[in-house]
């Protein structure tokens, strides 16, 4: 462990001084934009103050260090707060962005923006996923000091804190993740809860009055309270004490009071989500004895004593260069390895290992296919890591041989680990248990922390569970990789339940997210390799769990067409054709299927596969209309899916075979028949639209 800071005295005028700045720097952009959240600010400032002066390691001139303590603010509603205190420490946010909170193009949106604003390691406001972001950033922590550190060379060892509210802690995805970060023993996660006991509506007492401390205390995490929120000798005391406990992430409780300082507003709701107003600001400011005039005032005292962050982070990021280099000297391959995962690079070589897989008329199910390449692939891609929500068996995601990511404390009969590695924080399977909406939070945060490119898998239905996780994934650019199996009506006897239906629709509409239904297991492999080298934006797979056809690649056009979202699979001889038929997945042996029935009718049909509309879409116009030309207006999509959103593709004399009603339980190949997904089905259908195309 490094040597910690020495902290500054307790308690003086100068440090009222400085939380009156935060406050009324909150206070004012907040009026001044006439919209915001100030009760947070005004409440949480002395505990944020002590933290980013006393404990909290960053340089404000170089917002990516690596090895920086992480900060997150949960409650994004109190984006000020954050604002407030990157300003005054020296980040790239100049008064005037201050000024232009929560206004078109300005760096201080409503909530805090991974990307528009430096310093901001996370896109927070829906409550909850800060939080658990927190705890997938202190993994991503965990794991990485686990592989590079050695002895006498420490070159990964930071905190993750994260400033929570009420509202936070109310929200499920914030249990599951405590109670995963609880078994996981993340002595390095500290999170400090604005204990105001106020939300947007009413007070808590309405419907939050468990004990939180002992719920905390039962998920196995260290939790202290300090009773009153201004006393910055109790939280300098409980921030102290959370550095000696190693084993246990820490909790804590700190009572405030929202709108601290309004005479009319304090402790009441209608300091949580709208400005003061012109009136309450003065005597608020009158009654902490501020100046009224003029607004955005910052005391030259208060601002030298913020800005000595910029002095101590260079020191430290310094500090910690020389580190590396002593490192680098006596570990230089780690140390590259080290530099290539932090740069997000993917090693050289890397794609030659993913397998091609035979033609085989019985095939391979897409999930088991995508199994054998995660495998073949991972041992050099060192920065993969990930694992299911209690599903390895059945997404096929287990990293055979590399280990369970898991507290060196906890022991079973064997000591070993569910795939047969020892318990250690270096193994790369993550077991999130049945908790799919903080696994796919906890891999948002792994992936804003660097060093790792993470991978969360469950059943496509289940993406449901995890739907605010993937829009932020979306939201923020993020190089996540989710992998979705059992992904239609196909799955059988579970019933519908189980069946996704509308699932791939909901996920197509998410702006950003890039999913992929591949349609044998080659396509599954070239899928891989896109999501692996998509390094701006998630990627969800979409997996069966039936066995399909693998393609014969020496008949039909090779599965690289994928990178390009679509491409022609199977084409007539000379001419156009009569019609054609669009697939993804399970589907695109159906397509063929039916396109050898309709050849004995002298009807000539191109086949497309349209894995992945979203990359499709993004190719020149050039491309996609030799792919679906406009002069071939009669085509038909086959999906065991939601039809929403096909007609984009078909024009006005297009059909689309999918499932608009939900699933049934019986085999699989049963429920296919009875919902039409059969070589006669679709042959009638042709029938029809070409006769139609006729009158």
């Amino acid at each position: 462990m490094k040597q910690e800071r020495l902290a500054a005295p307790p308690s003086s005028e100068l440090d009222e001084l400085c939380i009156n700045t935060i406050r009324f720097l909150a206070v004012d952009a907040i009026q001044k934009a006439n919209s915001g959240h100030p009760g947070l600010p005004m409440g949480a400032a002395p505990m944020a103050y002590v933290l980013w002066t006393r404990f909290l390691r960053h340089n404000p001139a170089t917002p990516d260090w690596f090895d920086r303590d992480r900060f997150v603010l949960s409650a994004g509603h109190g984006s000020m707060l954050l604002y407030a205190l990157l300003h005054l420490t020296g980040y790239d946010l100049p008064l005037a962005e201050i000024k232009k909170f929560r206004q078109w193009g300005s760096k201080t949106p409503g909530h805090p923006e991974r990307g528009a604003t430096p310093g901001v390691e996370t896109t927070t406001g829906p409550l909850g996923q800060g939080f658990s972001n927190a705890v997938g950033m202190a993994i991503a922590e965990a794991w990485l000091s686990a592989r590079y550190n050695r002895p006498e060379h420490s070159v990964i060892d930071h905190f993750t804190y994260c400033l929570v509210g009420d509202g936070d802690l109310m929200e499920g995805v914030t249990a599951e993740a405590a109670s995963l970060a609880g078994h996981l023993r993340l002595g390095k996660l500290i999170c400090l809860y604005d204990d105001n006991r106020i939300t947007l509506s009413a007070a808590t007492d309405l419907s939050f009055t468990e004990d939180r401390a002992a719920r905390f205390a039962a998920y196995g995490w260290h939790v202290q309270t300090v009773n009153d929120g201004n006393d910055l000798i109790a939280i300098q005391a409980a921030l102290e004490a959370t550095r000696t406990e190693t084993y246990r992430p820490s909790l804590i409780l700190i009572r405030t009071h929202i709108g601290y300082g309004s005479p009319h507003k304090q402790d009441t709701f209608e300091a949580h989500g709208s400005p003061l107003g012109v009136e309450e600001v003065r005597l608020t400011k009158e009654h902490l004895g501020w100046p009224v005039e003029p607004a955005f005032h910052i005391p030259d005292e208060a601002l030298r004593h913020f800005r000595l962050a910029i002095e101590r982070g260079q020191q430290e990021e310094t500090e910690w260069s020389g580190r590396f280099t002593n490192y680098e000297r006596a570990f230089p391959e780690l140390a590259e390895e080290l530099r290539q995962v932090i740069a997000g690079e993917l090693s050289v070589g890397w794609d030659t290992l993913i397998p091609v897989f035979a033609a085989d008329p019985k095939g391979i199910a897409t999930r088991v296919a995508a199994g054998k390449v995660l495998n073949a692939i991972a041992a050099q891609v060192p920065q993969l890591i990930g694992g299911s929500a209690d599903l390895d068996p059945s997404t096929h995601t287990a990293l055979t041989g590399l280990g369970d990511f898991q507290s060196p404390t906890v022991h079973t009969d064997d000591h070993q680990g569910a795939t047969g590695g020892a318990w250690d924080y270096s193994g790369r399977n993550l077991h999130f248990g049945v908790r799919e909406h903080c696994m796919g939070a906890i891999v948002n945060g792994m992936a804003v922390h660097g060093g790792t490119i993470p991978f969360g898998a469950t059943f496509l239905t289940f993406s449901d569970y995890m739907r605010p996780a993937l829009r932020l994934a979306a939201l923020m650019g993020l190089h996540v990789i989710h992998v979705f199996t059992h992904d239609s009506i196909a799955l059988g006897e579970d019933g519908p339940t189980h069946q996704p239906v509308e699932q791939l629709a909901a996920l197509r509409a998410i702006p950003n997210l890039v999913v992929i239904r591949p349609g044998d297991a080659n396509e599954a492999a070239v899928a891989w390799q896109v999501a692996l080298e998509m390094n701006n934006r998630p990627v969800a797979l979409i997996l069966s769990r039936q066995n399909l056809p693998t393609l014969d690649r020496a008949i039909f056009a090779p599965a690289e067409g994928l990178q390009r979202g679509g491409y022609v699979l199977a084409d007539v001889t000379g001419g156009h054709p009569d019609l054609i038929i669009i697939a993804t997945g399970s589907e695109l042996a159906l397509a063929l299927a039916a396109r050898e029935k309709l050849d004995d009718h002298n009807i000539r049909t191109r086949v497309v596969s349209l894995p992945s509309w979203e990359l499709f879409d993004e190719q020149p116009q050039e491309y996609r209309d030799e792919v679906l030309p406009p002069h071939c207006g009669k085509r038909i999509a086959i999906e065991a899916g939601s039809p929403q959103g096909w007609h984009r593709y078909l024009g006005i004399q297009g059909e689309v075979i999918g499932v608009d009603r939900f699933g049934a339980s019986a085999p699989g190949e049963i429920v296919l028949r009875e919902y039409g997904f059969t070589v006669g089905n679709v042959c009638e259908c042709v029938l029809k639209l070409l006769e139609w195309g006729k009158d």
